[in-house]
């Protein structure tokens, strides 16, 4: 008797080897981001949350650009291929899927850092508080 867990099969090890090999195209973690910001970062990270929730805690080095406020003319800033990664709170909240919709339609290169705040706390980093240079 099938659980609930295994009523609908696996995919095929082939299907899964596609679906997760295609994640990487669209997201990274904080761990990567990191190790990535502490040498030579070449994105750049976008905290997608309020201007009150990027000057209470952020990731140090990120700029705050609201998902709402993403448009060609803000992002006219950098050169078109410029690779942002985006983070919101965690998981519990889709600011980061928004943002990363609005660069991917401004046809920008664009990941999700998963996890998001929520993320970057468990692995044990520190959030930046006030505003960012």
């Amino acid at each position: 008797m099938a659980t609930s867990v295994t009523f609908v099969p696996p995919a095929s090890s082939a299907e899964a080897v596609a679906h997760f090999s295609a994640l990487f195209a669209f997201e990274t973690d904080c761990w990567d981001v990191h190790e990535a910001l502490a040498r030579e970062a070449d994105f750049v990270l976008l905290d997608v949350r309020s201007p009150d929730l990027f000057v209470r805690g952020h990731v140090g080095g990120a700029i705050n650009m609201p998902h709402g406020r993403i448009t060609a003319s803000g992002m006219a800033a950098w050169p078109a291929e410029t690779v942002f990664v985006v983070y919101c709170a965690g998981p519990h909240c889709n600011g980061a899927a928004r943002g990363a919709l609005r660069l991917a339609r401004l046809g920008r290169p664009v990941k999700i850092m998963a996890g998001g705040v929520t993320g970057w706390l468990d692995e044990g980093f520190a959030l930046e508080a006030g505003t960012h240079a």
